[in-house]
C-alpha cells in the first residue's frame, strides 16, 4: 500500500508539471508555431543537394536514390527532439522570473519528476508533427510494426538522454549564465559534428575521425539505420557500439543531471534576482 501511494504521488506530480508546461507553451500558440515549422527549412537543403547526387546513381553508405528521404526527414524529428534540451533552459528560467522556481526546489519535490515531466509535457507538444513524419516516413519506405515499435522507442529514449543534457544546461542558466552560454555552444558544435543533416559518408575522412568519437552521431544513426534495416534484432545486433551508447547515457544522463542540478543549485542558488 505504502509503495503504491509513492508511485501514485510521483505519478500525480509528473502529471502536474505536464499539463502546467502544455498550458504554458499553448498560451504563447505563434512562438509554439514557429519552433515546429522552423526545422522544415533545416531539411530543405539536403533534401535537395542529397537529390541530385542520388539522381545520378550515387550511394553513401547504406543511403541510395531509394531510402535517403528517410534521412532527411528524420531530420525534422531529430531537430524536434532537441527542443526538449531548450525546453529546461526557458521553463527555469520562467520560473526564476515569477519567483516560484525556489518555493518549487524547496518544498516535498521530487526533483527526478521535474524531469520527467517537462519531457512528457515536450513529447506532447511535438507528437503532432512526429505522427505527421513517422506517416509520411511510412507511405516512402514501408516497415514492420515490430520496427516501428523499436524506432518510436528510440525516439522516447533519445528524449530522455536530451533530457538529462536539458537538466545540467537549465541548472546553469538560473545559477551561472556564463557556464550555461559555453555549454550551450559546445552543444552546437556537438550537434554539427553528428550527422544530423547529411550522411557519415559524405564527409571527408579526417572528419568521419572526429564524428566517429561523437557519441551522439551513434544516436542518431541507429534511428536511421533501424527504420532502412526493417529488422530491429539485426540492427541490435550489427550495430552493438549504437546500442550500448543508446542504453548507457539512457541511464547515465538523467541522473548525472540531476546530481549536477542538485549541486549547481545547492553551490550557486538562483542568481539574477
Amino acid at each position: 500500500m505504502k509503495k503504491s501511494k509513492v508511485i501514485k504521488d510521483n505519478l500525480s506530480q509528473i502529471f502536474a508539471i505536464t499539463e502546467k508546461n502544455i498550458k504554458l507553451r499553448l498560451r504563447w500558440k505563434l512562438s509554439l508555431i514557429i519552433s515546429l515549422v522552423s526545422p522544415l527549412f533545416g531539411i530543405l537543403m539536403p533534401l535537395i543537394i542529397l537529390g541530385q547526387f542520388f539522381n545520378y546513381n550515387a550511394q553513401f553508405g547504406p543511403w541510395n536514390a531509394q531510402n535517403y528521404m528517410i534521412f532527411v526527414v528524420m531530420t525534422y524529428n531529430i531537430s524536434l527532439l532537441k527542443t526538449v534540451i531548450h525546453e529546461f533552459t526557458w521553463q527555469f528560467n520562467m520560473e526564476k522570473y515569477w519567483e516560484t522556481l525556489p518555493g518549487l526546489l524547496i518544498g516535498p519535490f521530487n526533483r527526478m519528476n521535474l524531469l520527467f515531466g517537462i519531457a512528457l509535457a515536450n513529447l506532447v507538444v511535438i507528437s503532432f508533427p512526429l505522427t505527421i513524419i513517422f506517416i509520411i516516413c511510412y507511405i516512402v519506405y514501408p516497415i514492420s510494426i515490430a520496427t516501428l515499435l523499436f524506432v518510436i522507442s528510440i525516439h522516447l529514449i533519445i528524449v530522455l538522454i536530451f533530457s538529462g543534457i536539458g537538466l545540467i544546461v537549465g541548472s546553469f542558466a538560473i545559477s551561472n549564465e556564463n557556464i550555461s552560454k559555453f555549454l550551450n555552444f559546445s552543444l552546437k558544435i556537438i550537434f554539427w559534428a553528428s550527422c544530423i543533416t547529411y550522411p557519415f559518408e559524405v564527409f571527408p575522412e579526417f572528419l568521419q575521425g572526429i564524428i566517429s568519437l561523437n557519441p551522439i552521431y551513434y544516436l542518431f544513426d541507429i534511428l536511421r539505420l533501424a527504420w532502412i534495416e526493417n529488422n530491429f534484432l539485426y540492427t541490435i545486433f550489427s550495430h552493438p557500439i549504437h546500442v550500448w551508447i543508446l542504453i548507457g547515457w539512457a541511464l547515465i544522463l538523467p541522473i548525472s543531471g540531476l546530481f549536477i542540478f542538485n549541486k549547481v543549485y545547492k553551490k550557486y542558488g538562483i542568481v539574477g534576482y
